[in-house]
């Protein structure tokens, strides 16, 4: 493998999507800090096909991923939403973002800048109307009511502190994995690889399908690895089914909505989100639209240094998600520093994200004898300074869906 282009071909992703990711985080936290939890809710109560359709309109432009999107949806529910309109919601958001909107189209064009939030909005819309067919209410499971609290503090640091540190830190390791495995694709990846399927687009999906389920893959890191694909051959309805099925699923996902909602409403979510991926995948095969020109120039390996302005964005975004990582590693030590006697620290698994440690403070901080409450994914830790019961706390988290395993 010839590192020097390796790391041309990784420069020029980078490059190419810095612009997009930078403006897509800041929109991302304007609409987390100016719209409130409950404006969805007001929209999503009724249990009627308009509910569906507003959770996945409100649920496309969030920057959630498939995880962070469980505690939001719960969080829905107990704001009395519709069980058609949550599994909307849960399906249709994680697939896409205004972020990673913005950054499809720097790297693989407009065609798929559409067909993506187009995409997730009726699988969005047609999961939810299956559940509101086929899903009583009384056979899901009730969370206990959580208060939704804005963190205080001026709405622009908070802007900014959201868009541009706590999403980089969800999401900032698999995005830089997906900046590296796209760059290596290109470097060590036979050119027409994926031709070895000959004509077989739909044998594709299901290899793509059988690898991206499981896996946990954010809605933009996915993207380079998808573009990345295409350039050695993959068809443009395969790359779509990793883009869809792949942030919208994961095997930890699949527990906690399995434990939270309900075996039936589970395996719609999931057959939803598979068997729509491979349709509107074949549909874009059918079309015989060309989309590797578009991907082909933003991934282009070239000698030639991109623009000033692309190589500031570069070089901001790399310091930003070095940064986050950086003190996410250090979150993760510091949790285990002696504390004080009124102090207890538990063990909490299945948070992945900020959302998920919002969610499991949420559900505690009004707990009788709760004074203070501090949730750590990188840890799998919630601390908490009062005389709380043990009980109380486990009863609280698992309500949400998280594994709570007692003191740390």
């Amino acid at each position: 493998m010839d590192i020097q282009i390796f790391f041309t071909s990784l420069l020029n992703v980078v490059c190419e999507m810095a612009p997009f990711l930078l403006l897509g985080f800041f929109i991302a936290g304007v609409l987390h800090v100016f719209v409130p939890q409950k404006f969805y809710a007001n929209y999503l109560s009724l249990n009627n096909k308009m509910s569906v359709l507003w959770a996945a309109l409100l649920g496309v432009p969030l920057p959630l991923c498939s995880c962070g999107v469980i505690p939001t949806a719960i969080g829905l529910r107990n704001e009395k939403a519709s069980k058609g309109a949550i599994a909307s919601f849960l399906i249709a958001t994680p697939q896409t973002g205004i972020d990673s909107i913005l950054a499809t189209f720097s790297l693989m064009g407009l065609g798929f800048a559409i067909i993506r939030p187009v995409t997730a909005l009726v699988t969005g819309v047609c999961g939810g109307m299956l559940v509101n067919l086929l899903v009583r209410e009384d056979n899901m499971t009730e969370a206990p009511c959580t208060s939704c609290q804005l963190e205080q503090g001026n709405k622009i640091w908070r802007v900014l502190k959201y868009g541009y540190y706590d999403i980089i830190r969800d999401i900032g390791l698999r995005l830089l994995i997906g900046l590296v495995v796209a760059a290596l694709i290109q470097v060590a990846v036979p050119d027409e690889f994926f031709l070895s399927f000959g004509n077989q687009p739909f044998m594709q999906m299901l290899v793509i399908l059988a690898i991206a389920v499981p896996m946990y893959i954010c809605s933009t890191g996915s993207i380079p690895v998808a573009a990345a694909l295409i350039m050695k051959g993959l068809s443009p309805g395969a790359a779509l089914v990793m883009l869809m099925a792949g942030p919208a699923v994961n095997l930890a996902s699949i527990l906690v909505v399995h434990k939270a909602m309900g075996r039936r409403f589970t395996w719609i979510y999931l057959m939803t989100i598979v068997v729509f991926a491979v349709l509107f995948g074949l549909l874009i095969n059918a079309t015989g639209w060309d989309f590797s020109v578009s991907t082909q120039d933003a991934c282009c390996m070239t000698s030639a240094l991109p623009s000033p302005f692309k190589l500031v964005c570069a070089t901001v975004l790399t310091l930003l998600i070095i940064f986050a990582l950086m003190m996410k590693l250090f979150s993760k030590f510091t949790s285990k520093k002696p504390l004080d006697p009124d102090v207890v620290v538990y063990r909490v698994e299945d948070m992945h994200c900020s959302h998920c440690e919002a969610a499991v403070v949420r559900a505690v901080e009004d707990l009788p004898g709760v004074e203070k409450a501090k949730a750590s994914a990188s840890a799998n830790t919630l601390t908490i300074k009062g005389p709380a019961t043990e009980e109380a706390i486990r009863s609280a988290v698992e309500g949400i869906g998280y594994t709570f395993k007692g003191k740390a």
